[in-house]
């Protein structure tokens, strides 16, 4: 990938030529110290973040007891499938429906994973797919290693929600308060964790457990563990496991990475087209998440699953057999109405649509 990078006023403009032949122009933001600054990290309004990290070295003094490494262990799981099954597979992409009053439910758990609110988490990911691994990507691993990983919500330039790429849940009024009182939900868990340990502890001595066990076990680790599982596929599925699909992106699939996500590590399944609910595309491909969305579908409680198309999902064997040149056609999901002209693929003209920069292949035309 080669970059012209031009200075237009306080603007600067880097052209990148990707590895597709497409060429991408990216107005990065003012080259000057406003554009440091908004990349800089706001340190008063991140203490909490810290502070959360700093809580699990009490570890050392509390001790541990069974019913505390068991809560731990059931909130990273029940909150983890909140933002993956909901957080992203719903809110991000739509891949399924339900109703209003669950839909707040799984909002509330998700906030609970101190994520911020499903608005913000919703918009910055939409963004993410349709900027993935340009020079505007909020947490391209190109950026360095820090700023894919957390760097990149810990400064101010990404603070705010982006409302206009979620129009379609903002108008929900109970989606717009969590998300503007973030912190609401994960302080409610952590006291309420710590006075269920306070009650156990004198109801229940033989568990040995109490309020600040709880707290340090079920929240602050089990809360620290999450969120580093869920920001490493932004850092690592961007750079290791495989590649089954010639994406214009550098996404992976990564085995280990499914496991500890509940089925997010597929993510170049995901980035060749990210509309489905199931990520693992095929079956040898665990996602947990899945599974239990199929659980709760068979339940009513959620209904239209999107699922892969076939085209899509064998298009690699498709284009081997073919003979098609690696990045010829891009794979992704539909951004921008905009047409472009098609390419000449096997003697049929292929429609595309560009987005961001690049071509998303349409049907096959005769």
């Amino acid at each position: 990938m080669k970059q012209r990078v031009q200075r237009s006023n306080e603007a600067l403009v880097v052209q990148e030529n990707r590895s597709d032949g497409n060429e991408v122009s990216v107005k990065v933001g003012m080259s000057s110290k406003v554009d440091r600054r908004q990349h800089s990290i706001d340190w008063l309004r991140v203490w909490p973040f810290i502070s959360l990290h700093i809580a699990c070295l009490a570890v050392f003094w509390i001790g541990w007891s069974a019913v505390a490494i068991g809560t731990a262990i059931a909130l990273y799981v029940v909150r983890m499938f909140a933002i993956t099954a909901f957080y992203h597979r719903y809110f991000s992409h739509k891949s399924f429906k339900t109703s209003r009053s669950l839909q707040f439910i799984f909002a509330v758990l998700g906030a609970s994973a101190t994520q911020r609110g499903p608005l913000w988490w919703a918009a910055h990911h939409r963004y993410h797919h349709r900027t993935s691994d340009t020079l505007e990507d909020p947490h391209t691993p190109r950026h360095g290693f820090w700023r894919s990983h957390c760097g990149w919500f810990l400064g101010r330039q990404y603070f705010r929600t982006q409302e206009n790429l979620i129009k379609d849940f903002a108008q929900f009024p109970e989606l717009r308060w969590l998300d503007r009182f973030d912190l609401v939900v994960p302080v409610v868990l952590g006291t309420s964790l710590w006075l269920a340990g306070e009650y156990l502890g004198h109801a229940y001595p033989d568990l040995e457990t109490s309020g600040l066990q709880m707290f340090v076990w079920g929240y602050c680790i089990s809360t620290v563990v999450l969120i580093h599982a869920t920001l490493s596929i932004n850092s690592f599925a961007h750079r290791y496991g495989s590649r089954r699909y010639k994406t214009s992106d550098d996404s992976r699939n990564n085995f280990w990475l499914a496991l500890i996500t509940l089925g997010e590590g597929w993510h170049n399944n995901h980035h060749h087209y990210s509309g489905s609910v199931r990520q693992g595309f095929f079956w040898w491909e665990i996602d947990i998440s899945f599974y239990l969305l199929k659980v709760m579908q068979w339940c009513g409680l959620i209904w239209d699953l999107r699922p892969v198309p076939e085209r899509k999902k064998w298009s690699h064997q498709q284009r081997e057999s073919a003979g098609i040149a690696s990045g010829e056609l891009v794979s992704g999901e539909l951004m921008s109405e905009e047409p472009v002209s098609g390419k000449l693929v096997s003697g049929k003209l292929a429609s595309g649509k560009l987005v961001s920069g690049r071509l998303v292949p349409g049907e096959v035309l005769s």
